[in-house]
């Protein structure tokens, strides 16, 4: 009687489990949790070839910086927009103008028509698009992805995305504003390996943050920790820290975080370990696309975003001309090890971005 009692149980149990999740086939053969995912494949597909180009580039970069944009218009207690609702495309006239989003209107005139073309909203195609635009970068963590969300109603306001040459503390303020601690804003700028800045500096455009910026690793923790060099006719300009090698570009506001008592040790942390900073910033990514949202009106579509290459090294390393000497040790409770490999060479210059 018991393992009848068992087996009925258990047909029981699988049941209740395909009613919760039921399947459904699209056109090209995907099995998908929810329907609603099969409309996305093509916008993925598109996404892919005709934005992005199939390269972790530009517009890959710059699709993961306007989802950061467009949620952290957000705040617990309200009167802060609405969060991740692509208000940032639906009231481009407004956010635009706003310094800190100096340079997205790039990526806006490739998304605004694109989202337009495909009958999706504004808000479905930053913050699914930035998931699949992370795809391409090797190393980089699958995203939860939701679609769904309604058209934006309201602008975010003027002030609610952090500077480069903000202080630590009120960057920090802000974003516990939104609902986030200090260490999840440390896991959100591993954003910043694979980023580059083109109006803190217009005259050095696309210079990275890292010597890797192709790739999702944690390469960028750990060069930030280096210490900063003056290079021939290389000026600091507001939101400018020395960076540690010709061609890179170190934003003040990284500079500072990396050595603040608060967040110094998470810093650290992240640049050792590269599946941690990956799984700290899935997390922290995936928080930041609901931001004003209700995640039970939205249909995770997670399961067709492709999964990234893996990163070419599975640790960073010193450049080529760097030790552990050069590390500005900050974390007071925890050394920083003198186990990493150094890169062959004398010296690492690190080139442009390539436009797209």
């Amino acid at each position: 009687m018991l393992s009848v009692a068992l087996v009925s149980l258990a047909a029981a149990s699988t049941a209740y489990g395909a009613a919760l999740a039921p399947r459904a086939t699209c056109s090209d053969g995907t099995v998908v949790s929810n329907a609603q995912c099969c409309n996305f494949i093509a916008v993925r597909d598109d996404l892919i070839n005709d934005i992005f180009e199939g390269q972790c580039g530009e517009f890959a970069h710059s699709t993961v910086r306007i989802a950061f944009h467009d949620a952290i218009g957000f705040s617990t207690s309200g009167g802060k927009g609405n969060g991740a609702d692509g208000s940032i495309i639906a009231f481009g006239t407004t956010e635009l103008g706003f310094a800190a989003n100096a340079g997205i209107d790039e990526i806006v005139e490739e998304l605004q028509p694109f989202a337009d073309a495909h009958g999706i909203s504004y808000g479905d195609v930053i913050h699914f698009g930035s998931s699949v635009a992370l795809s391409l970068c090797p190393g980089a963590p699958v995203v939860q992805t939701f679609i769904g969300r309604g058209n934006a109603t309201v602008a975010a306001p003027d002030g609610t995305v952090p500077d480069p040459f903000n202080p630590v503390t009120q960057i920090l303020s802000r974003m516990a504003e939104a609902g986030f601690s200090s260490d999840e804003v440390v896991a959100l700028l591993a954003s910043h390996s694979i980023a580059a800045q083109d109006q803190v500096e217009p005259a050095i455009a696309r210079s990275p943050f890292d010597s890797t910026p192709a790739a999702f690793d944690s390469q960028v923790f750990l060069e930030t920790l280096l210490k900063g060099t003056a290079f021939p006719g290389d000026g600091a300009h507001q939101g400018e820290s020395e960076s540690p090698l010709p061609g890179e570009f170190r934003l003040e506001s990284d500079d500072a975080i990396a050595r603040d008592s608060r967040t110094a040790c998470t810093w650290q942390a992240l640049a050792l370990d590269q599946a941690l900073m990956a799984n700290k910033f899935a997390a922290a990514m995936a928080k930041m696309s609901l931001l004003g949202q209700s995640k039970p009106s939205l249909v995770d579509c997670t399961e067709i975003i492709p999964k990234a290459a893996a990163a070419p090294l599975s640790k960073a390393f010193f450049p080529a001309g760097k030790t552990l000497a050069d590390i500005e040790q900050s974390c007071a409770t925890q050394t920083f090890p003198s186990t990493l490999s150094t890169q062959a060479g004398t010296t690492t210059s690190v080139a442009p971005v390539p436009e797209q």
